[in-house]
């Protein structure tokens, strides 16, 4: 059964080291050395983590000579946010409803 994009977005982000990479990676592209550095895990499980985020449309990775860079992609990211957003508007929306009837 195919997952869903928003399924696998929030999947992806579930995961706090991920979610550190990513945060990074809005600051420029970097090598999975340059990913791993601040995290006390090897350079393997990060590159665990770069697969799962690639997997996830969250990342491309490029090869440039011997590296292999690691940038963001936003749009999943973006309809993560517009999902989010539109929950939150319809639970404000049903909360004034139920205060102008009490």
């Amino acid at each position: 059964m195919p997952t869903d994009q928003l399924t696998t977005t929030f999947a992806a982000l579930a995961d706090p080291t991920r979610r550190a990479i990513l945060s990074r990676l809005a600051h420029g592209e970097a090598t999975v050395t340059e990913l791993a550095a601040p995290f006390p895990i090897t350079i393997q499980a990060v590159s665990k983590h770069l697969r799962v985020l690639e997997d996830a449309g969250l990342i491309e990775r490029t090869r440039t000579a011997q590296l292999r860079p690691s940038r963001l992609r936003s749009r999943p990211l973006e309809q993560a946010a517009g999902w989010l957003e539109a929950l939150w508007d319809e639970s404000f929306d049903h909360l004034e409803r139920r205060l102008h009837r009490g």
